[in-house]
């Protein structure tokens, strides 16, 4: 890469650091400079304006998530291993280290009335790619024999990304209004459950699901 992209690509992974906290709104051009080590002017000519860095914040993360997440999965065996490669990926993507506030696209969604409009289309391009290739991994499941033939694989699909996204988002709530917190921020906790245990629900979850895809005669 050259100087200026090797530039980018810093900056941009400083980005999704923060964004991942504070939503793609919550960047700004002079907080990510100030973390950058860059003046405002050297971030401008990256980004011609706060669209245009949102956009650049997605794309890189959409091109990390492909990496991390669905190349290594479609080299496992086809079918449920497949299937299973995946959602393991992702979550050990929304565990990341570069994004100490979980899963950015998770971020994102919860701030997408509030997006510009190109921003906002980019975001449900990816996930829409994102459910598409889970359906169609499971799709391949059923092909396999490991997943009934009469299951809606779009359906199924949605399910274990709503249960996933749903439990990363009380995992992190529960991160924030835990003992760690601050008395400013902390919540009354009404529950027992730590992140792990949140956690250990969604394994519980997903398995049911799988469970209940198979094949009468495989359960």
């Amino acid at each position: 890469m050259t100087k200026g992209e090797e530039t980018r690509s810093a900056v941009l992974g400083e980005a999704i650091a923060q964004a991942s906290v504070v939503g793609l709104r919550g960047v700004t051009i002079g907080t990510l400079a100030t973390k950058a080590g860059l003046s405002k002017s050297g971030l401008f000519a990256h980004f011609r304006s706060k669209e245009s860095l949102q956009l650049g914040i997605l794309e890189e993360a959409i091109t990390r998530f492909i990496a991390l997440v669905i190349a290594p999965s479609l080299k496992e065996a086809r079918g449920k291993p497949r299937v299973a490669a995946l959602l393991g990926a992702w979550k050990r993507w929304a565990r990341s280290e570069f994004m100490p506030g979980g899963c950015i696209f998770v971020s994102a969604i919860a701030e997408i009335d509030d997006l510009e409009p190109a921003v906002r289309a980019r975001l449900v391009e990816a996930q829409l790619d994102w459910l598409d290739t889970l359906a169609q991994a499971i799709r391949i499941a059923q092909d396999e024999g490991h997943f009934r033939k009469d299951l809606d694989a779009t359906q199924m699909a949605l399910e274990v990304l709503s249960l996933a996204y749903g439990h990363h988002l009380l995992g992190r709530l529960l991160r924030l209004s835990g003992p760690g917190s601050s008395e400013r921020t902390r919540a009354p906790r009404r529950t027992s459950l730590s992140p792990a245990e949140i956690e250990a629900r969604l394994d519980r979850a997903i398995t049911r699901l799988f469970r209940d895809a198979q094949p009468r005669d495989a359960r």
